[in-house]
């Protein structure tokens, strides 16, 4: 007779899993030029002297859609603070004289205008922590993590996951790779089999975690896509994420205290 399974962890997309975005409504070129502005201004006035602003954004910008570009096919992960130094240095600026988490301090972050968390998920973290289940969050951010922590603290969030976040940007890779979803695991000291991964994102989030060896959730917040349809099949699906203890009942009986 085969032993039960044992649940240990849970693991969760961010963007669009627990934090809600269909709300957001603003022109992001524009929301993100006062960030840019601030990093502009701080190299021209303490580093080095930069005349052309537009240029600077507009440098950022191409190298930003490049990095994602190629990621997409190498699963290379961009990094935001690394693009703004290399946008610097392809101005003018020094090699050596800009350090990234400097200019990401300038750069700031916080709460999106329109974004939230939804509305279910501190009963559902809470219920997981009252379990002794321990929970983590991947990101296929390219801001490091500790940039995310100032948005998602702001939401209420952070007090939730003392012991795993973590970013494509920091490990390096976007997922689908392994390498996001194993730096996760070793975080929280267990094997594939005593995790499951929620996530929106059929690609990135399911065929992903799946490859790692983990059971993988759909969080559908659109229409499937079409390559839902056969490809890429999710151990389970949910609408809202009050649906995922009843899932756990089913794949790990016994995982409630």
């Amino acid at each position: 007779m085969e032993a039960a399974k044992t649940l240990k962890a849970v693991l969760f997309d961010l963007d669009d899993t627990l934090l809600d975005w269909s709300e957001v409504n603003l022109e992001w070129m524009a929301y993100e030029a006062h960030f840019l502005r601030r990093v502009f201004t701080y190299i021209t006035q303490e580093v080095h002297p930069l005349s052309d602003e537009q240029a600077f954004v507009q440098e950022f910008y191409r190298r930003t859609r490049d990095g994602w570009n190629k990621g997409r096919t190498s699963f290379i992960a961009p990094h935001l603070g690394a693009i703004l130094v290399q946008t610097a240095e392809a101005l003018g600026v020094p090699p050596g004289q800009l350090d990234n988490r400097r200019c990401l301090e300038v750069y700031g972050w916080g709460i999106v205008p329109g974004s939230r968390i939804f509305p279910e998920v501190p009963e559902v973290l809470s219920l997981l922590h009252e379990n002794g289940i321990k929970v983590g969050i991947v990101t296929n951010a390219y801001q490091p993590m500790w940039l995310r922590d100032i948005e998602i603290d702001q939401h209420g969030l952070l007090r939730y996951f003392p012991d795993c976040r973590i970013s494509a940007a920091d490990v390096g890779y976007l997922k689908p790779h392994p390498a996001i979803f194993q730096a996760a695991l070793d975080g929280l000291g267990v094997q594939p089999e005593e995790a499951v991964f929620v996530g929106d994102n059929p690609t990135a989030d399911i065929a992903g975690a799946q490859a790692a060896g983990l059971q993988a959730i759909l969080r559908v917040t659109q229409p499937a896509p079409p390559m839902l349809s056969g490809l890429i099949v999710p151990d389970a699906a949910l609408n809202t994420l009050l649906e995922l203890p009843g899932i756990l009942d089913g794949w790990f009986p016994g995982w409630r205290a």
